[in-house]
């Protein structure tokens, strides 16, 4: 079911950004710097829609989408409820809304100046293009950074960078991106998935857990990997 058509509006009212589900975080960045707030620039250049953000609390830099989330109004269990930020369960990219669908939200951010705004958004977009490897086909981060350190870096010394299944590759640029160089199918990237973390939990005893959330594919398909 895609939303961004019916679910995409955005204004701005008593002080917040209200905005649909089906809006672009691209789009949504834009329109809050528009509207002279500031808070949002982070969120630039991530992929996707902003229900999608919300229900795994996407963020970069330091910053969540959570961060200055107010109200967010869902479906659940059949039924249309508003909830308030403290009742949505946010914590490292993950809420307590994935089994919900997400209608609208709004948000309160601090006034700001456009100007200096659209430059942050700027730097910040420079800064992920010349990291990441958005020149290529991926669907974003693959894993969860573990506390303390970087699983970028756990795949690296692991010497992961390149390796290949399929049509699916570990990035030469960022190795917790996996792009799509040759026709690349989902079994493929679950395949490397799978390899990246037996790897690294071999090597410093790390299970990577996924930011990403693969759908579709029964859950006992994602926990073959044996971790005695």
């Amino acid at each position: 079911v895609n939303l961004e058509t019916g679910l995409n509006e955005m204004r701005v009212a008593d002080g917040e950004i209200v905005a649909g589900a089906g809006v672009k975080l691209s789009k949504f960045v834009d329109f809050t710097i528009t509207n002279g707030f500031g808070g949002a620039e982070m969120l630039a250049g991530i992929p996707g829609t902003l229900g999608g953000g919300i229900i795994m609390n996407a963020g970069a830099y330091g910053g969540e989408i959570a961060d200055h989330l107010h109200r967010v109004e869902i479906i659940r269990n059949g039924r249309m409820v508003k909830l308030g930020k403290e009742e949505g369960g946010f914590g490292y990219r993950i809420s307590a809304l994935t089994n919900d669908i997400v209608l609208e939200a709004s948000f309160r951010f601090p006034e700001g100046i456009a100007e200096p705004l659209k430059k942050r958004r700027r730097e910040l977009l420079i800064k992920r293009n010349s990291s990441q490897p958005v020149n290529w086909p991926n669907a974003g981060s693959i894993f969860k950074n573990p506390p303390g350190d970087f699983a970028a870096r756990l795949i690296e010394s692991c010497g992961l960078k390149g390796r290949r299944f399929g049509g699916a590759q570990v990035s030469d640029l960022h190795a917790n991106f996996i792009i799509n160089i040759d026709g690349a199918t989902a079994e493929d990237l679950l395949e490397l998935i799978e390899i990246v973390q037996k790897e690294v939990h071999e090597m410093f005893d790390v299970k990577l857990e996924l930011e990403i959330k693969p759908m579709g594919f029964a859950p006992e398909r994602l926990e073959r990997v044996s971790w005695d």
